[in-house]
């Protein structure tokens, strides 16, 4: 394994949500993580994408790279850690100065950039994926629109009903969790009675990087996953998810919430998040190698 200064080996300086996942286990599962580490590009110049399965902005833009068959690397980051596989750690914030998971890397020209939603839209771009992202100025505009509208309305779904079950060492006040929920619960209504009421997806008849990245936070509240949130006054919504699970790639980039289930009445353990992280690494590692074969 090449040590660039940017991969480098697994280390167990991690914090809850990987820490666990390494702390404890046995020889072989310490070494199918680490065998897992940095799942290996088609080609040794793919891009490289930082993060872990769990993230939910990650899954999104994975998902993107998996339906397109782009070739990537996943590099295993620890998110909000100053140690040195951290998202704080010095050399993280050069690539990414927020500190942030995803954060992509060009290994060829050394360009990077953080923030899922850039990294999908730069993507697109350059990669002329206009299903994915229109090139059409009005048409943009609008899922520009919903992709700034996202973070502080759809992606409270992780804030008020996912991290305080699996990552309390974020310690999230009762009250920002309940307004949280309130703001999903909003932003729902508005996506079942404005976006899908007349058309199958958040933007036509197909999905796009705004339906990826909205699927990632919903998705995941779902009786199959966590089982956190009631849809049953929400039918275009629902119909919706349905039609998201069926795109190719979806069970694959969602094993490691099928194996941690449901957590609406008691939180994981560190042992049921610890399987999780190992089977949703194998899991992409198999989705991937499946591409080429």
């Amino acid at each position: 394994m090449r040590n660039d200064g940017l991969t480098r080996p697994w280390r167990p300086e991690l914090s809850p949500l990987l820490n666990e996942s390494v702390r404890g286990t046995g020889a072989k599962d310490d070494r199918m993580l680490c065998s897992y580490h940095r799942i290996e590009s088609f080609v040794m110049s793919a891009i490289r994408i930082f993060g872990v399965p769990f993230s939910q902005p990650v899954r999104a833009v994975l998902w993107l790279l998996l339906l397109k068959r782009q070739a990537f690397e996943l590099v295993m980051v620890n998110p909000g850690s100053s140690g040195e596989n951290g998202s704080r750690h010095p050399d993280f914030l050069k690539m990414n100065p927020a500190g942030t998971i995803p954060c992509l890397l060009e290994p060829d020209t050394g360009f990077s950039v953080g923030e899922s939603h850039a990294i999908m839209t730069y993507l697109s771009e350059a990669n002329g994926w206009a299903d994915m992202y229109p090139t059409d100025l009005n048409e943009r505009a609008k899922m520009n629109a919903y992709l700034h509208y996202h973070h502080r309305n759809i992606r409270e779904a992780s804030t008020g009903l996912i991290a305080p079950k699996i990552r309390k060492d974020l310690n999230i006040p009762e009250a920002l969790q309940q307004a949280s929920t309130r703001s999903l619960t909003a932003a729902l209504k508005s996506l079942e009675g404005l976006y899908l009421d007349h058309q199958p997806y958040l933007f036509g008849d197909h999905a796009t990087i705004a339906d990826l990245s909205a699927y990632v936070e919903i998705g995941q509240l779902q009786p199959q996953f966590t089982n956190t949130y009631d849809f049953s006054e929400l039918p275009n919504v629902t119909a919706w998810l349905a039609r998201m699970s069926a795109l190719p790639y979806h069970d694959e980039l969602h094993v490691c919430l099928t194996q941690m289930g449901d957590i609406s009445q008691e939180a994981p353990s560190m042992d049921v998040i610890r399987g999780a992280n190992i089977a949703g690494l194998k899991a992409l590692k198999a989705a991937q190698a499946a591409l080429i074969a």
